[in-house]
């Protein structure tokens, strides 16, 4: 009963209702053709529907048959978009299955603009990393995702919306890392696409940031994924002035400390430097019918009945589901 009546309010609170190199587009690509920006709606950022953790060297579309994927995750993405939302970008990189044909069926079946990415994993050891990677030079990996930009993933034509990478927390960041963060910033600069990193603290953030700045690349290019990791709350403040999107984005697997962290970034006025999503999902080929999935409703099931109590507005929403995806990915 209380999910009924959650539904029936989303209306009501969300009733407001070609890019040059370096900069960003007014359209954005997704798994079924590009779309306007201004299109995009209610835009959850960081989910996934696949994800396969059994390393780079063994990953393989083998190991799993895409209509017991399609069966699973399906109701779930029609479930969520009862809630209004239009698009979901997927995170899923590649080497840990990135599927974008089976994305495309599911995006067709289900009615959601999905959006997949370019860009290589080097976090946890680098277990997802192609041996490649470590041997090609930081040109050479740019103009990997670069001509997947151009000319579309493998023989698909499926071109991605963004660049994810990821780094491992260490300081000074690894080579390897500092490599993908420079081949993602070439590209950046190249297609206007925006750099997404799983990364987790600023002390790790922040040397990604000053690698991008030593290149010219504004700070405003870089989203700090998993950025729910920091613990002291002045450094949201810190990478909120230099233009950097902070990602709240594990709301699927608990809500509670992203109150007080939305709370400072309202009362500090930088709500629209913020972005939030669930890293929900997804289908995991290693267990039993793709093990359990979590799905893609706490925010609008607990965070916003949680927020609301504390002065969160309809206005909030829209711009930490509309206006801010917007404005990180887009114009």
């Amino acid at each position: 009963m209380k999910r009924f009546l959650l539904i029936g309010l989303i209306p009501l609170v969300f009733s407001f209702s070609c890019s040059t190199p370096g900069s960003k587009p007014s359209f954005i690509n997704t798994v079924t053709g590009s779309i306007s920006v201004d299109s995009m709606g209610i835009t959850l950022i960081h989910e996934h529907m696949l994800v396969d953790f059994i390393g780079a060297d063994s990953v393989s579309p083998e190991r799993y048959d895409q209509d017991e994927v399609i069966a699973k995750v399906l109701p779930y993405l029609l479930e969520v978009k009862q809630f209004g939302v239009k698009t979901i970008f997927d995170c899923t990189p590649s080497y840990l299955a990135k599927d974008v044909v089976l994305l495309k069926k599911l995006s067709e079946l289900s009615g959601i603009k999905l959006v997949t990415n370019s860009g290589f994993y080097g976090a946890v050891d680098n277990k997802y990393l192609p041996a490649f990677a470590f041997a090609e030079s930081v040109e050479e990996l740019a103009n990997r995702w670069i001509e997947e930009f151009e000319n579309g993933i493998g023989e698909t034509g499926i071109k991605p919306g963004f660049i994810k990478i990821s780094v491992n927390e260490e300081i000074p960041l690894l080579e390897i890392d500092a490599k993908l963060v420079k081949a993602a910033g070439l590209t950046h600069q190249k297609t206007g696409l925006q750099i997404a990193s799983h990364t987790g603290t600023w002390a790790t953030a922040s040397q990604e940031v000053a690698i991008l700045q030593e290149m010219k690349i504004s700070p405003s290019a870089f989203i700090w994924v998993h950025a729910q990791a920091e613990q002291d709350f002045q450094n949201y403040l810190t990478a909120a002035n230099l233009g950097v999107w902070i990602s709240l984005d594990g709301i699927g697997w608990s809500v509670d400390e992203y109150i007080d962290r939305l709370l400072f970034a309202k009362e500090n006025k930088f709500l629209d430097q913020v972005l939030i999503s669930h890293d929900a999902g997804w289908y995991d080929p290693e267990k039993s019918a793709g093990g359990d999935f979590v799905p893609f409703t706490n925010i609008f099931q607990k965070l916003m009945p949680a927020l609301k109590e504390r002065g969160f507005t309809a206005s909030d929403w829209k711009m930490l589901l509309e206006q801010n995806p917007k404005s990180a990915f887009g114009k």
